[in-house]
């Protein structure tokens, strides 16, 4: 028998697209900001980290176009609707973040080698109102984030484009306050890190649900032992676990039962099972298939000619393997 469950799935994702659109337009009023005080104080860091916001502008963009993908209902071609849309936005968001730490590690080296004079109080100016606007925008973005990739790899741009102002600022300060030039190359630097990791977490994050992996934060060995826990289950096999998009998590599994139970007994075990998953591993959609665990006298298979019958429980042993699998 198999039952299919799916609970409380939440397409509405209204509220982090109207985030989205509003990061997207206040980052196009930074862009503005920092082309204009780049070249007013002649700042090559500033002019950079508007090349920078730039490509926030596009991450943003598709996170916002990918946002409202998600929200279309499912069809019969995309019968778990569209959320991957949005986690390939998110790994094309983690491509552009690893991009920018090497754009802004190569400026950096540039520094260094030919460090650049630059009017500091207007950089100043600039960046004030970048940190501004991107807090608000991260802030936002981090009330809707939870398991949203999408919204996350959104957030990490804009908390990107935070340290990189605020590496401006105190470039510009020592710079001021000491001539010291090599202060802007370094502290740009050391943001490139920062970046980095957020980064390549999300890059992982992502490529494993395209892969179809196991949840990273799930114990499989223990969700079995739960589950055989449960009065009537003998073994689980043919496990499966992945996830559809961030926090969208699935699993099937053949449950080996040990008795002959009518119908209505084994829709309340599998409703038994299915809560075991919704409350202790926010699995919230399972597929389950029951199985005897032998096969009494009567039942129409078991009436077969010796050699078929004998056949047939070849064929049985081979596909019910006796060990747990991981996967999908």
């Amino acid at each position: 028998m198999t039952i299919h469950h799916e609970q409380g799935h939440n397409h509405a994702h209204g509220m982090a697209g109207t985030r989205l659109r509003t990061a997207f337009l206040l980052t196009i009023l930074i862009l503005v900001v920092e082309l204009v005080g780049g070249i007013a104080s002649h700042s090559l860091a500033l002019l950079s980290d508007a090349g920078h916001v730039l490509t926030d502008i596009v991450a943003l963009g598709l996170a916002w176009f990918a946002t409202v993908r998600a929200a279309k209902p499912a069809d019969a071609r995309n019968t778990f609707g569209y959320h991957r849309t949005g986690i390939l936005a998110a790994l094309l968001n983690a491509g552009t973040l690893i991009l920018i730490v090497a754009w802004i590690a190569y400026e950096a080296i540039g520094r260094l080698r030919h460090p650049a004079a630059v009017t500091p109080w207007i950089m100043f100016a600039s960046a004030a109102v970048g940190i501004a606007v991107n807090l608000f925008i991260a802030l936002g973005l981090r009330a809707e984030g939870g398991t949203n990739l999408n919204v996350r790899a959104a957030m990490l741009h804009a908390l990107g484009d935070i340290g990189a102002s605020a590496g401006v600022i105190v470039g510009g300060l020592v710079i001021l306050l000491t001539g010291w030039q090599y202060a802007d190359p370094i502290i740009s630097l050391l943001i490139a890190l920062l970046i980095a990791k957020g980064a390549w977490d999300l890059l992982a994050e992502t490529v494993d649900i395209l892969m179809e992996a196991t949840p990273r934060d799930l114990n499989v060995a223990q969700l079995v032992r739960d589950v055989v826990k449960v009065p009537g289950v003998n073994d689980v096999h043919d496990l499966h676990i992945w996830s559809i998009a961030g926090g969208m998590r699935l699993l099937s599994a053949h449950v080996l039962v040990a008795d002959n139970r009518p119908l209505a007994e084994c829709d309340a075990l599998i409703e038994r099972i299915h809560c075991l998953m919704c409350e202790q591993y926010g699995i919230q959609h399972t597929t389950l298939q029951l199985e005897r665990a032998g096969c009494a006298q009567g039942d129409l298979y078991c009436a077969l000619p010796e050699h078929e019958h004998d056949h047939g429980q070849e064929h049985a042993h081979d596909h019910n393997h006796a060990h747990t699998t991981a996967g999908r």
